[in-house]
């Protein structure tokens, strides 16, 4: 048992000598939450992805905006990935607590003040990340979210306590659900968040290798979660990208009106609506997308 251990140390002290300073000390980084994985070099962008995805989504545009080092950013618990420090509980916020740790450990290795860009439930965490832990990064892209998810759910005036009971019978079915309707509504989701068919495969690869109780929980939190009274502290620039969703009973100008008022206290704040696009951007435009981080990450 001695000689394993010692050999794990040598194999991992090797390992890291052949990687950059950053990219060694991110490989030597642990948690039970999260794992990060280092490519490129330059200006250091985090990534992270949604409920029950992977670094997978970004793939398109690491390839197509290179010069920069991405740290890819795995929620334990997704697409395939054991569930670890999420097993119970909430998960965005722990976990936005852990990439405010990773920056912190990582700064005196040559970590520059990185952006992050978060997607979806990403873009929740970012938000957290920049909100409790406002010298942490330098600029923040947000992909389709709002500061408050529940009021997708409920009429003018939804607060976290009133969608909570809702939320909480979600969350209870989901948990219940059969392998054979999990996958029927999990296919029927991402069919309705991906217009692109032929990314549709890898999107529901991702969900259903999830751990369903953690996406369960995450998305309860998300729906609980009312982020608004926090944004006044994000004092980086921040950009938003969204769109209006597949089957929405209302139209873009309205769309523009939800989130410019959703958005209002932030200080910095882009906002930028993406047309014939559905909730996974980068999928289903991705040289719009692409040109949009291009052009925020100047």
């Amino acid at each position: 048992m001695i000689l394993r251990r010692h050999l794990l140390k040598t194999i991992l002290a090797v390992s890291c000598a052949a990687l950059s300073p950053v990219a060694a000390w991110a490989a030597a980084f642990s948690s039970e939450r999260i794992s990060v994985r280092v490519e490129g070099e330059g200006s250091d962008v985090i990534l992270v992805p949604g409920l029950s995805s992977s670094p997978k989504v970004w793939a398109e545009m690491v390839k197509a905006v290179p010069g920069y080092r991405y740290h890819l950013v795995q929620v334990s618990g997704f697409a395939g990935v054991p569930a670890g420090g999420n097993t119970e509980g909430a998960v965005a916020a722990p976990v936005a607590e852990e990439i405010a740790r990773y920056i912190a450990q990582l700064v005196p290795h040559g970590l520059q003040k990185p952006v992050l860009i978060g997607h979806s439930m990403g873009g929740t965490i970012g938000m957290m990340v920049a909100a409790r832990h406002p010298q942490s990064i330098s600029k923040l892209m947000i992909v389709d979210m709002f500061p408050f998810l529940g009021v997708m759910f409920g009429p003018p005036g939804t607060t976290p306590q009133s969608v909570k009971p809702m939320a909480d019978d979600m969350l209870a079915k989901m948990r219940a659900a059969a392998p054979e309707a999990r996958a029927q509504r999990t296919t029927a989701t991402i069919n309705s968040m991906i217009s692109n068919t032929a990314m549709r495969p890898a999107g529901l690869d991702d969900a259903l290798k999830s751990d369903q109780d953690v996406s369960a929980r995450a998305y309860h939190e998300l729906i609980t979660t009312d982020l608004t009274p926090e944004l006044k502290n994000i004092a980086v620039p921040t950009t938003v990208l969204y769109v209006v969703p597949n089957g929405a009973p209302v139209t873009p100008e309205q769309m523009d009106g939800f989130y410019k008022m959703a958005y209002a206290t932030v200080k910095d704040m882009q906002l930028k609506r993406i047309p014939a696009s559905a909730h996974f951007i980068m999928w289903d435009q991705p040289e719009q997308f692409q040109a949009e981080v291009k052009n925020f990450l100047k």
